[in-house]
């Protein structure tokens, strides 16, 4: 086990996602045993798991987690809040007060939330304001069960039509300013970051002090120019691909060092790519030599 001031790994099923949340393929228990054998400290679920539907299940999981020697920090959760329809809304802060339930009862300390899919009819301010107002709805409930809602740069899920509204950095940064206070903070995602046109070492910067948790994701492009991706506004860009961390665009040992540097010190979760296990394997060894060296030398203010 790392030491309390070193940041922890989880993983999240990447590879499997289609297979736990929609054919019921693979069933949590036994991604629960396939992650155990990993060099890892927990496990990142998300609230779209097909065994995760009927809430009398949860602790259930939790004890099968702690039975292996694994804690779950984090629930992954895709709120839709940019819906113009009240109702729609509405429904959309109850399921995601549900995930804080279902959060807490996980053993959980943090919560996704996002801010929704950015559609082509709901403008900047008026996107703004609605999400504003469910995250603020749903903090104030994350709160009273001591959860922590983390606002990921996001990219979309895997379920969505459209990318995530927040996408562009000076959007999200608006949006957490609109927010930021008790029990909420900032998932980084570097490659996501990449898929806003932008640096990953820009957008870590600008969020410095709000930084709780980190997804260590990693991407290549299949074909194309990334510019062409991250123009591309319905469906999930097939020729971008999640790939075996350290192998694709992002400078981790860059990004490593500049956590350090913020004092961060919280859970890092593997969000793999699509070859299965022995990728995720390699991912999480690689991770923990980074890890390793980057905490194990000196602070670099330079």
């Amino acid at each position: 086990m790392p030491e309390a001031s070193v940041p922890r790994l989880a993983v999240f099923p990447k590879a499997f996602m289609d297979d736990l949340c929609q054919s019921g393929a693979m069933r949590l228990a036994e991604w629960i045993r396939l992650a155990a054998a990993l060099d890892i400290d927990g496990l990142e679920f998300y609230s779209g798991f097909l065994d995760l539907q009927k809430s009398t299940h949860w602790t259930d999981y939790r004890k099968m987690a702690e039975s292996e020697g694994l804690r779950i920090p984090m629930l992954c959760c895709s709120p839709d809040f940019t819906q113009p329809d009240a109702k729609a809304r509405a429904r959309e802060i109850a399921r995601q007060k549900s995930c804080i339930d279902m959060a807490a009862a996980l053993g959980a300390d943090y919560c996704r939330v996002l801010s929704g899919q950015a559609r082509p009819e709901v403008k900047r301010e008026e996107g703004l304001a609605l999400a504003a107002e469910a995250i603020q709805i749903c903090l104030e409930y994350a709160q009273s069960l001591d959860i922590t809602l983390i606002l990921e740069n996001h990219y979309k899920d895997n379920y969505w039509a459209y990318p995530e509204f927040a996408q562009p950095l000076d959007i999200f940064l608006e949006l957490l300013a609109r927010t930021n206070q008790s029990h909420f903070g900032v998932n980084f995602d570097p490659s996501n970051a990449l898929l806003a046109g932008d640096d990953p070492m820009t957008w870590l910067r600008a969020v410095r002090g709000h930084v709780v948790t980190m997804h260590a994701s990693d991407r290549y492009l299949e074909a194309g120019p990334l510019e062409v991706l991250t123009a591309r506004r319905q469906g999930y860009a097939s020729e971008l691909r999640h790939g075996e961390i350290g192998r694709g665009l992002v400078d981790y040992p860059a990004i490593l060092a500049e956590l350090k540097l913020q004092g961060f010190c919280g859970w890092i979760s593997v969000e793999d790519g699509v070859e299965g296990m022995t990728e995720l394997r390699r991912s999480v060894a690689y991770l923990q030599r980074q890890i390793k060296a980057v905490w194990s030398g000196p602070v670099n203010f330079g």
